[in-house]
């Protein structure tokens, strides 16, 4: 093949506005897939319209020839894109082969162009090399070339030497940067400290880790500045952990108990034929028990270790034999914590083989796991490097990404004390640990400290030093008298005072309104009544408020928008209704939303007659005359505030039509059904609801609250509480 099929002249690209990033990768196994995904997560989430387009589809051994490119349906699976589907790689084969490398240069570019026209930056996902084909390297380089594109090399140091880094990397550099003369802005190493032999473990190679090299220290591509280290991903074997159901899939077993299969994973895979003293060891979080299924020993062990509240992957049962009855009777109250069962008709020999060389490729469906990849590649990027190489003039926005990314700074700079109640409570307890970890908050368990231990342990944590935990039982007494003092209007008495106090959420709130605390959080395992009546009694409503109110942050694909109220008036007045207004509009800018407000009704403009309607009319004036420097326009209609061209047709005069970044509804029904409807037809997610207008901050959540929803609720609750001491500043 002659290198001119390769090298046509370089057509322009489609859009000058865009700013091209071109991934390649410098061997096989690199990553490139994750590194790709974590760069775009990386620049979408401070604020960076990003794009992706991947020119050729390229089978590596262990993909599904009938699956799609697995790139491009992981970020339709997980973001609004839709690239364009890459060309089949056999096509663009047949192509070159024919002398036509112009033509396939001008459907890469149009491709391109479809991708580029409205977005800021265009990440490129190159081909992997492959020893078998020695065209791919001049391929990736022509692309690049006709794209006009930063290279950006990805490269796995596995066993290698800081020297023999060095010349890998130096030659991929030359092959870009020789005749076409592009430019190799930087590197990015991945799968640092990974093992040589990587199975369903949920240990990292330590010595690996431990001895890894301080690459920008001594690999001379970086110390003389040749190039920028973007950044150095470490080897995790979380990425590895499949659900059992995919485990079901893959091994066409036979599925006994469902429980909840689709959402447990397995960290580790363990085969137990052993006496039950010399077993119990391994049943820990995450672990697939595989077992010869006439076991009923070892089932039973592991049945009380299910009840125990250890939380196992779940059970696989080989040899297609069936426990006794009487065992399974035994047994049926651990497969009510969710324990799925598996059953399969190979030995327990094959099963642990074919458990073993199972394929590490992510099934589209897992956005849990892709999430997972993405989120670990961006956090280990050096943004603001590639930041300061953009030079962008359209409007940042804020994605779901940024405002997470945005939400984590800003509680991370609040440095907040904020109280968990519900101490005990599994889900609140790793997520107190994770914002420990992350630094989002200084969080404080309410509850026995044996206990929360014993949670933690069975969920495979372990509480970190720095985590406070406060046994009610030694600091309720000191509680009495000041709850007094706070209700004394009410005739509270000392002996109802102790009784109350009992209650570890009216204890909390005590901490809050006495300023030991910033804030609290709680309803994982209480109604929103329970929450938010001890803190309108003894916390009570700061001085500019008329009413306590709750707004969700609704995570649509392209923005954040702010819904006020759908969780606690029932049917506001018109003066309420501009509280709320003015309420979710300050809310909006703490946390990086400029404020359009929409006053939501079933008419628009002056359309509509009806007391419904003319409440929000006069709500609009109200909110309007007590904030004149806020832009506020209603009443609308739902279609009329969100959708520009709806909006020309309907309220052409308006600055919020079409606009609209926080919705008001006008009472709870049509609030909360909305969010709900928006939410679950839509897949997007909400985050709240969070309680505006209290003189300090208290949030509710979910009783069926995910551990992230509550991780995201405390850092919420820590910004409240900064913006709540800024105002008291003023």
């Amino acid at each position: 093949m002659r290198s001119r099929h390769l090298n046509p002249s370089p057509l322009k690209p489609a859009d000058p506005m865009a700013q091209n990033l071109f991934i390649a990768p410098t061997t096989i196994d690199s990553g490139l897939t994750s590194v790709c995904l974590g760069l775009f997560r990386a620049l979408d989430r401070v604020g960076i319209r990003v794009g992706f387009y991947k020119p050729f589809s390229q089978l590596l051994p262990q993909h599904d020839a009938t699956a799609g490119d697995t790139s491009v349906e992981y970020l339709k699976a997980s973001t609004e894109l839709d690239p364009p589907q890459p060309i089949a790689l056999k096509q663009a084969q047949k192509l070159l082969n024919q002398g036509q490398s112009d033509l396939l240069m001008e459907d890469v570019v149009g491709h391109y162009q479809q991708v580029a026209k409205t977005v800021d930056v265009v990440i490129i996902e190159g081909l992997v090399p492959n020893g078998n084909e020695n065209y791919i390297a001049r391929l990736n380089i022509n692309v690049a070339r006709n794209l006009n594109a930063d290279v950006i090399l990805v490269c796995s140091p596995q066993d290698l030497t800081v020297s023999a880094i060095d010349e890998q990397l130096d030659f991929y550099a030359r092959l870009f940067s020789g005749p076409t003369d592009l430019n190799v802005i930087g590197v990015i190493l991945n799968k640092v400290g990974e093992p040589n032999h990587s199975d369903f473990s949920p240990w990292v190679n330590s010595e690996l880790l431990a001895n890894t090299p301080n690459y920008a220290a001594e690999c001379q591509v970086f110390s003389k500045n040749r190039f920028k280290l973007l950044g150095v991903i470490p080897w995790q074997s979380t990425l590895l952990a499949p659900r059992v159901s995919d485990i079901a899939k893959e091994m066409n077993a036979t599925v006994l108990h469902e429980g909840q299969i689709a959402t447990r994973r397995v960290q580790k895979v363990t085969v137990c034929a052993r006496t039950i003293r010399n077993m119990v060891h391994t049943l820990k979080p995450g672990t697939l028990l595989v077992t010869p299924g006439d076991r009923d020993d070892i089932i039973v062990a592991t049945a009380v270790a299910a009840l125990n509240g250890v939380p196992l992957a779940g059970v696989l049962l080989t040899g297609g034999l069936m426990p006794d009855n009487k065992v399974i009777e035994l047994c049926s109250r651990a497969l009510e914590t969710g324990l799925p069962v598996l059953s399969s008709d190979t030995n327990t020999y094959e099963a642990a083989y074919r458990l073993a060389n199972l394929s590490s490729t992510i099934p589209v469906d897992d956005i849990d796991r892709i999430e997972n990849a993405m989120e670990i590649v961006a956090t280990q990027l050096d943004t603001q490097w590639l930041q300061k190489q953009f030079k962008l003039e359209r409007k940042r926005r804020l994605s779901p990404p940024a405002f997470r990314y945005q939400l984590s700074e800003r509680a991370r700079a609040a440095k907040k004390r904020i109280v968990l109640p519900e101490g005990c409570e599994p889900r609140t307890v790793q997520a107190a640990i994770i914002c420990q970890q992350r630094g989002l908050a200084s969080c404080v368990l309410i509850g026995d400290r044996a206990e929360i231990n014993a949670v933690a342990e069975s969920q495979g944590m372990a509480l970190p030093t720095a985590l406070e935990v406060v046994n009610p039982a030694d600091v309720r007494a000191r509680y009495i008298q000041p709850m007094v003092n706070l209700r004394k209007h009410k005739g509270l008495a000392p002996d109802m005072a102790e009784a109350m106090l009992e209650d570890n959420v009216v204890l909390g709130t005590m901490m809050v309104a006495l300023d030991e605390a910033d804030g609290l959080v709680s309803g994982a395992i209480h109604t929103t009544a329970n929450t938010v009546r001890p803190a309108l009694q003894l916390i009570k409503t700061h001085d500019k408020a008329k009413i306590v109110s709750s707004v969700f942050f609704m995570l649509l694909p392209e923005q954040v928008l702010v819904y006020g109220d759908c969780a606690i008036n029932p049917d506001p007045n018109a003066e309420e209704l501009a509280d709320i207004a003015i309420q979710s509009a300050e809310s909006a800018e703490t946390f990086g939303i400029e404020p359009i407000i929409a006053m939501i009704s079933y008419s628009t403009g002056e359309s509509g007659t009806g007391a419904d309607v003319e409440k929000v009319r006069k709500a609009t004036q109200i909110a309007r005359e007590r904030r004149p420097d806020l832009l506020i326009d209603g009443p609308l209609q739902y279609d009329a505030a969100a959708i520009p061209s709806v909006a020309k047709s309907k309220a052409p005069d308006s600055k919020v039509a079409g606009k609209a970044t926080v919705f008001i509804f006008p009472d709870l029904n049509t609030g909360n059904t909305t969010y709900k409807a928006v939410q679950r037809s839509a897949n997007v997610v909400s985050i709240g609801p969070m309680l505006q207008g209290l003189r300090k901050p208290v949030n509710d959540l979910s009783r069926g609250a995910l551990v992230d929803d509550i991780v995201f609720t405390i850092a919420i609750t820590a910004v409240q509480a900064k913006q709540v001491e800024s105002a008291d500043h003023l």
